[in-house]
């Protein structure tokens, strides 16, 4: 058995990686959330859903992290949304075994872009926020008819468009722990 870096076997890791291709989806989310000194949290999401979970219990015991859910349809959706285990486990995987699809490694490229910028505490200013929101444009064929809210209601939330020095002075009183910002609710 042949076994990449990480230990996983290597027909394993092509098999999953080929299947994720086809059916797996990076998302970044924007929720509503007064608690915090922005109005929105800023997530990641990897996320493969099919009827029979087998597949999905291979994902979740490669990858190491992740949960199991089904649907009231009788779907089952495997899905990464803490950051610290996209960054650790879903980043590296994929890097290792990679996609054969241009729109599935344009797609993994840009949401390890995002992941840049959120490891960065870029996400919690206005600015970054405008840039997660132009990285996402692209991602996922556009994905603006799935989207709960549209890049204009975000930015709105923000009021009037403030200084820079006033959002880096924001951001400086009210340092919010990445870790906390990307953790699902």
């Amino acid at each position: 058995m042949v076994l990449d870096a990480s230990g996983i076997p290597q027909r394993i890791g092509h098999y999953l990686a080929g299947f994720a291709d086809g059916e797996g989806s990076f998302n970044v989310s924007f929720r509503r959330r007064a608690d915090y000194a922005m109005p929105w949290k800023v997530s990641l999401c990897f996320n493969v859903s099919q009827r029979d979970k087998v597949v999905l219990t291979v994902f979740q015991r490669y990858l190491q992290c992740g949960t199991l859910r089904q649907r009231q349809d009788g779907v089952w959706y495997y899905e990464v949304n803490t950051f610290v285990a996209i960054v650790e486990n879903v980043i590296p995987f994929f890097d290792s075994f990679g996609f054969l699809s241009n729109k599935k490694q344009r797609d993994f490229a840009k949401f390890k872009q995002l992941a840049e910028l959120i490891a960065d505490g870029r996400h919690v200013t206005r600015e970054g926020v405008n840039e997660v929101l132009r990285i996402r444009h692209d991602m996922n064929d556009g994905g603006a008819k799935r989207r709960k809210y549209s890049d204009d209601v975000i930015l709105k939330s923000f009021g009037p468009r403030e200084s820079s020095e006033t959002a880096r002075r924001a951001t400086e009183t009210d340092q919010v722990s990445v870790d906390d910002t990307v953790r699902s609710a």
